[in-house]
């Protein structure tokens, strides 16, 4: 899927935000940091941000990103339920790896505090396409339960990941997400087949 200029101008500065607040920590780094890092200008950083506080709600861009990356990579081959169990461990790797349990933290708070756009829920969103796609199939296998609609499926996996990422917030980031994770999805996702 390409991206349009202006995609792209706001996605380098997702991407180069949240690398410098891994690296540097949040208070850390400032507007011009970010500036400088995406390659692009404070007008442009204004343009889609009010502040640095606007960009906390943004790192579901940057899951999206990983998604659409899976997008195309996902072997076609897979059933269902490994395409979700794929999807999964990609992420939560990727979020052990560039993203601090203090940031993913801040994030659900700014997503609970939030009266305008939560970002986690928008259903135009690279994530919940994707979902929606896998979701479909397995209906179309017969993989899922018919009591569920597709609706239900991409509802209850969403949920399932939030839950996990937020106990890994609230243990500290103690244990290995993906780790525990990869034994426990597949216990959750037999409650939503046949």
């Amino acid at each position: 899927m390409k991206k349009t200029g202006r995609n792209q101008t706001k996605s380098r500065i997702v991407s180069a935000a949240w690398q410098l607040f891994y690296r540097y920590g949040y208070d850390n780094t400032t507007i011009d940091d970010i500036v400088e890092a995406s390659n692009t200008s404070k007008g442009s950083f204004y343009h889609y941000f009010e502040s640095k506080d606007a960009l906390m709600g943004s790192l579901s861009y940057l899951f999206d990103e990983k998604y659409e990356e899976l997008t195309e990579s996902l072997d076609p081959q897979l059933d269902p339920i490994q395409k979700l169990i794929q999807m999964n461990q990609e992420l939560f790797l990727m979020i052990e790896n560039t993203v601090s349990v203090t940031l993913l933290s801040q994030l659900f708070s700014t997503q609970l505090v939030t009266k305008g756009e939560k970002h986690l829920l928008e259903p135009d969103r690279t994530y919940y396409r994707l979902l929606r796609q896998i979701a479909i199939e397995g209906q179309e296998q017969k993989l899922f339960r018919e009591d569920l609609s597709v609706n239900d499926i991409m509802r209850a996996y969403a949920m399932f990941e939030r839950g996990m990422m937020y106990d890994w917030c609230l243990a500290g980031g103690n244990y290995s997400l993906t780790q525990y994770s990869q034994q426990i999805l597949p216990l959750y996702l037999q409650g939503l087949c046949q």
